[in-house]
């Protein structure tokens, strides 16, 4: 370990390098091979139903219910992290904790089946849960490693990081995929390609342990001396009980909060559905198709994601964020209409482009929208604690509800259309705190 001063731009590389170390989780592993994986078991299977914990259930059902079990998981220990982090002796040993538990339980679901369906599922829970929980830490050292004119710099280096790092492992993980022979995978062409999305769980794990060594050798270890008591543990729920107070202080800020509550939850929930819904609806000619198209559609979105934030912040500068933000909830809207008469092939690229399109500038303007509404504080860290435990309560709420429509009308499209009503709903709030900001 390397001792180097605030702001060293060193430092600040090795902390943004995290990004690079751990996004391919959430893209490959969250949103493209793995759906794709379970999507084919089912297939093998002949149905798309399994007899689980004492009932039967749909497929997209359970792994909507396993992830809103993680996100309800993650959202109730963040506090906890969250205030320990502020006081723990070394910081560091529990930010390796979780990156190893998600490192490690993504190399797990190389073993992945539905004969030992619940040791399967129970390695997809704590790859969730070690993803996020490491990012408890690993967001709580920026204002320990960079000063404040630093820290919305080095915070999109760290973005850009990830993205390149995860879209480059992907197309590596698509190549296994679409020529297992190249890599020496043997098997007939499904076995082959059963392997090589397998192998590509142990690529992200290994890439995950491997690059965050970077971040670990300079990172600080964090304040010393400290012990950990019965006060500390409790200090981040007191926050956000602080915060929740102050809400009813600031009415503008309590509206966003509400109406970002609501849409949040529906962009969540459609963006962690998206390739199940792609695998298990649309019309594929063939299951080599199917994987490769799907990969291809989650390409499209990333790479369509960078053009519509820079849209948006456009927008956004011109008309105002409430008013931009007014407009992406409709076209989520339509694009939720549009998603239940989707069928073919070309019609859903078509519609993973405009949900791209609108994707990654909702998230990025809510979040700049929330911080411009705050009231002058120091205390900015409660502020965003509370906004991100609001997010993972949203997604808790969304991926239940879409599980529960799914298992019942056996269709996710109903699911999806349902999701629209948050939309519209996102909307009607946004209108109120439009009145106030005179937007």
């Amino acid at each position: 370990m390397v001792n180097l001063e605030k702001g060293n731009s060193k430092l600040l590389h090795a902390w943004a390098f995290y990004d690079w170390a751990n996004s391919v989780y959430s893209l490959v592993i969250a949103s493209a091979i793995f759906p794709i994986f379970y999507g084919a078991l089912f297939s093998i299977k002949g149905s798309l139903y399994i007899d689980i914990f004492g009932t039967t259930l749909k497929s997209t059902a359970l792994i909507s219910f396993v992830t809103a079990a993680a996100f309800l998981l993650v959202a109730l220990i963040s506090p906890l992290l969250s205030g320990i982090a502020d006081f723990v002796g070394n910081k560091k040993n529990f930010m390796k904790f979780f990156c190893y538990l998600g490192a490690l339980s993504c190399i797990a679901l190389y073993w992945f089946s539905l004969e030992n369906i619940y040791w399967s599922l129970l390695a997809y829970f704590l790859g969730l849960v070690g993803f996020w929980g490491s990012l408890v830490f690993y967001n709580s050292y920026l204002p320990d490693i960079a000063f404040p004119e630093q820290q919305d710099k080095v915070s999109a280096k760290g973005f850009s990081l990830g993205y390149f790092g995860s879209v480059l492992l992907l197309i590596v993980n698509l190549a296994m995929v679409m020529k297992p022979e190249l890599f020496g995978i043997s098997g007939t062409s499904g076995e082959a390609k059963m392997k090589a999305m397998r192998y590509s769980f142990i690529t992200v794990g290994v890439w995950w342990i491997l690059f965050s060594q970077y971040t670990y050798y300079y990172l600080p270890k964090g304040n010393k001396g400290q012990k950990v008591t019965k006060s500390v543990i409790f200090n981040g729920f007191r926050e956000l009980q602080k915060v929740w107070s102050l809400l009813g202080e600031n009415l503008q800020l309590k509206r966003f909060l509400g109406s970002f509550f609501v849409y949040g939850m529906a962009v969540q929930t459609v963006m962690i559905v998206a390739v199940y819904f792609g695998e298990q609806e649309i019309q594929w000619a063939s299951d080599s198709e199917k994987t490769t198209g799907l990969i291809i559609s989650i390409l499209v979105i990333q790479l369509v994601a960078i053009l519509g934030a820079i849209m948006t912040s456009k927008a956004s500068a011109k008309f105002g964020n409430i008013v931009t933000l007014i407009f992406l909830n409709c076209v989520w809207a339509v694009l939720c209409v549009v998603a239940f008469f989707v069928t073919t092939p070309i019609e859903f690229y078509i519609t993973a482009g405009f949900v791209g399109l609108v994707m990654g500038g909702i998230q990025a303007l809510s979040r700049s929208t929330y911080s411009k509404l705050l009231p002058e504080t120091d205390d900015t860290a409660s502020f965003f604690s509370f906004y991100d435990v609001t997010e993972k309560i949203g997604i808790v709420i969304g991926m239940l509800l879409y599980g529960i429509i799914d298992q019942v009308t056996g269709s996710p499209r109903y699911s999806i259309i349902f999701l629209c009503l948050f939309f519209v709903s996102g909307i009607l709030l946004l209108s109120r705190v439009r009145k106030i900001t005179n937007e």
